[in-house]
C-alpha cells in the first residue's frame, strides 16, 4: 500500500516517483475524483490558483505565500502541465496532495489537460525524456478525464478554467455533461476550458449580434479557434439565472498577475510568473475570505537560490518542445514594450507584504489599480 506522506515528501523535494507508484497514484486519484460531480461546491476561506504550467518552483512559492495543505483550502483552475520544465513533478505533487487531503484540494480541468494539447506543448516529450516511456503520460492524461469542470464557492463565485458557453445557461447543465473523456473540439465542455471574456470584440457575427460589435455583450467567435468570447451582458445573465455574484477564471496571461472586467463581474487569475521563463509577467493567487472578500496576492518568480534550472537554455524553449512562447501562441495586441516587460521582471523579483506577495484588495480603490494588459495564450 502506498504511503502518501512519503510520496508528498518526495514530490516536494522534486524527486521523481517510480512508474509503478505513479500508476497506483493515478488509479487511487480516479477513485476519489469519480465521487466528485462536474461542479464541486467549496467553502470559504480558500485560495484560487490559475495556470501554473509546470513551473514547479513557482508552485512552491505559492505554498510559501498562501500556506501549505491542509492549512489552506486550494482551488486549482487547471493548466498544470506544458510549457514549464517540471510538468511531471508539478502534476504529481498536486495529485498526491489531492489524495492526502481530498476535501482541501480541488483540481479543475483546463484546456491543457488534454492528450492532443500535451503532445504538442511539452508534457508528452517531458515524460519520454524523464521516464523513457509514454506510460507515465498515459496514466496522467487518463486521470485528466476525471477532473471536475467547475467550482462554486459558497453559492456565490463560479470558478472555471476558461469561461462561459452559449450552450450553458444553468449550473445544472454543466452537471449533466459527460466529462469522462478527452476534451472535444467543440460544444459545452470545450467552451468551459477555452472561452475568454472580451469587453469589446468588434467581430461581426450575425448569429449573436445584429450590430456586429459587443454593445449587447453577447458571444462572439474566438480567435483561438475554440471556445467563444463572451461579453458583459451574457455574463450578468448567467450570474443572475444561477444566483451567483462573480466569475473567476484563469486561461489568459495577465502581465500584472490578474485582471478584473465587466464592473467586477469577472476576474482572471494567472499564477505562472515570468511565464515560460521569459515573459516578464507577475503572477497572483486569489485569496477569498470567510465573508467572500477577495484579495489578489501578487508575486514574482521564486528567487534564483530557491530553484534549479535545467542545462537547456530557456531562450530556446518553444522550438518544438512546447516550452516557451512561439508562433502557435494566440497573442492579443497588448502594446507591451520590451522595456515594460523588463521593468515588470525586475519589479516582480519579490513581493513587499512580508509574505512574498503584494496583496491587492478588490474592494479598496486606493490599494488596487486594475491591470489593463492581458495576453492570450494557448
Amino acid at each position: 500500500m502506498l504511503d502518501i506522506d512519503v510520496c508528498i515528501e518526495h514530490c516536494y523535494a522534486r524527486r521523481l516517483l517510480s512508474e509503478p507508484v505513479v500508476k497506483e497514484l493515478c488509479e487511487q486519484a480516479k477513485s476519489v475524483l469519480l465521487n466528485e460531480g462536474n461542479v464541486r461546491s467549496v467553502s470559504a476561506p480558500c485560495v484560487v490558483v490559475g495556470d501554473v504550467h509546470g513551473q514547479f518552483y513557482d508552485v512552491l512559492e505559492i505554498f510559501r505565500i498562501a500556506g501549505r495543505c491542509p492549512d489552506t483550502n486550494y482551488v486549482f483552475l487547471g493548466d498544470y502541465v506544458d510549457r514549464g520544465f517540471y510538468s511531471v513533478e508539478t502534476i504529481l505533487l498536486l495529485i498526491c496532495l489531492k489524495l492526502r487531503w481530498p476535501s482541501r484540494v480541488t483540481l479543475v480541468r483546463g484546456n491543457h489537460e488534454s492528450r492532443a494539447v500535451t503532445q504538442t506543448y511539452g508534457f508528452y516529450a517531458e515524460c519520454m525524456r524523464k521516464y523513457g516511456t509514454a506510460a507515465i503520460w498515459q496514466y496522467i492524461t487518463d486521470l485528466f478525464d476525471f477532473l471536475v469542470l467547475a467550482v462554486v464557492i459558497e453559492d456565490s463565485i463560479f470558478c472555471v478554467h476558461g469561461g462561459l458557453s452559449p450552450s450553458i445557461h444553468t449550473i445544472d447543465q454543466i452537471r449533466m455533461i459527460d466529462r469522462f473523456r478527452e476534451i472535444p473540439h467543440e460544444g459545452a465542455m470545450a467552451d468551459l476550458v477555452w472561452s475568454d471574456p472580451a469587453p469589446t470584440t468588434h467581430l461581426p457575427n450575425p448569429r449573436f449580434t445584429t450590430a456586429g460589435d459587443d454593445a449587447r455583450g453577447d458571444f462572439q467567435i474566438s480567435p483561438r479557434g475554440a471556445g467563444y468570447l463572451f461579453g458583459k451582458q451574457v455574463t450578468r445573465q448567467f450570474l443572475d439565472i444561477n444566483g451567483l455574484g462573480h466569475v473567476c477564471r484563469a486561461h489568459q496571461l495577465c502581465m500584472e498577475g490578474f485582471q478584473i472586467m465587466f464592473d467586477d463581474l469577472v476576474s482572471t487569475v494567472w499564477s505562472a510568473p515570468n511565464y515560460c521563463y521569459r515573459a516578464g509577467n507577475m503572477a497572483s493567487v486569489l485569496q477569498i475570505g470567510p465573508e467572500l472578500e477577495r484579495f489578489f496576492n501578487v508575486f514574482g518568480p521564486a528567487p534564483d537560490d530557491c530553484r534549479e534550472t535545467p542545462m537547456k537554455d530557456a531562450s530556446s524553449a518553444g522550438n518544438g518542445t512546447g516550452n516557451g512562447l512561439d508562433e502557435d501562441d494566440d497573442v492579443s495586441d497588448s502594446g507591451v514594450t520590451l522595456e515594460q516587460r523588463r521593468a515588470l521582471r525586475i519589479r516582480g523579483r519579490r513581493g513587499s507584504n512580508g509574505s512574498g506577495g503584494v496583496v491587492r484588495d478588490v474592494g479598496d480603490s486606493n490599494s488596487f489599480s486594475n491591470p489593463t494588459v492581458t495576453e492570450f495564450f494557448m
